[in-house]
């Protein structure tokens, strides 16, 4: 049996190729929630069309402009996402194709279209990726904060749907701290314990008072209580103490947006 092996020059291609599609997907999944589009627009095919194109598009620019590639490749590879798209809309405004056709189809006949945007460059997409010491610093302080990224992204939804918290929910912040610190044995030296049952019995008096306040005053206690402890995460942070330094960070981001949106909420009652 015979097999067939990416040839040297290939191998960039191929890569970079896999490398667009991921950040594809990065895209969709985490610029698709940031868009306010109503429900009755969003299931248009030109309206759904739109924002998948922009999102997909959005990514892999900054990816090759991190790669460092050229404006000019950057141009035609944002180009091949949008031009299917727009392909299949002309016979949908016409009513000769169904919604469900547009979008199948243009992601479908964007692979062979980024194929050919990269086909005409292949000196550039060959070639080992070249990124400069700026770009590179910029990753690089990104990087050292994949933490903060992290907890950015999973409560993008909470900053563009804000929505109501249960006052029950606040007991996660402390508890959670006790049965990590009990699993990882850090509750000491004594000082370190008592801190942290110091935090349970005030946030269960925190609770009381949420609980008997009307709901406004509540989501405002309950606001309060996770913004309060995005400061205790940064306490624990510099300190190293109790969590991992990483999860303090993490914990610091997504209650204080978590806090925010609340607030939010509580101010349109």
């Amino acid at each position: 049996m015979t097999t067939t092996a990416v040839t040297p020059g290939a191998r960039p291609l191929v890569r970079h190729f896999v490398e667009m599609v991921l950040a594809m997907i990065v895209g969709v999944l985490v610029l698709g929630p940031l868009w306010p589009v109503p429900a009755t627009l969003a299931v248009r095919a030109d309206v759904a069309s739109f924002v998948m194109a922009t999102n997909m598009s959005v990514a892999v620019a900054v990816w090759m402009w991190h790669r460092g590639h050229s404006n000019a490749a950057i141009g035609e590879m944002t180009a091949a996402m949008y031009a299917p798209f727009l392909l299949f809309l002309i016979p949908w405004w016409a009513g000769l194709l169904a919604g469900e056709v547009v979008l199948i189809g243009a992601h479908v006949l964007m692979l062979p279209a980024m194929v050919l945007a990269m086909l005409r460059r292949t000196t550039e997409y060959g070639a080992t990726p070249h990124v400069d010491a700026d770009r590179r610093g910029t990753v690089a302080r990104v990087l050292a904060r994949w933490p903060s990224v992290l907890g950015l992204l999973a409560t993008v939804d909470n900053l563009v749907d804000p929505r109501p918290v249960p006052v029950y929910a606040m007991m996660i912040l402390p508890v959670g701290y006790l049965a990590i610190g009990a699993i990882r044995r850090t509750l000491r030296p004594r000082p370190v314990l008592l801190a942290q049952l110091g935090q349970l019995l005030g946030y269960l008096l925190l609770l009381g008072a949420a609980v008997l306040a009307g709901p406004q005053w509540s989501q405002y206690l309950v606001a309060a209580g996770w913004i309060f402890h995005a400061g205790w995460d940064l306490w624990h942070h510099r300190r190293n103490l109790v969590v991992p330094r990483p999860l303090a960070e993490w914990c610091a981001v997504v209650d204080l947006i978590i806090g925010i949106s609340v607030i939010l909420v509580a101010a349109t009652m």
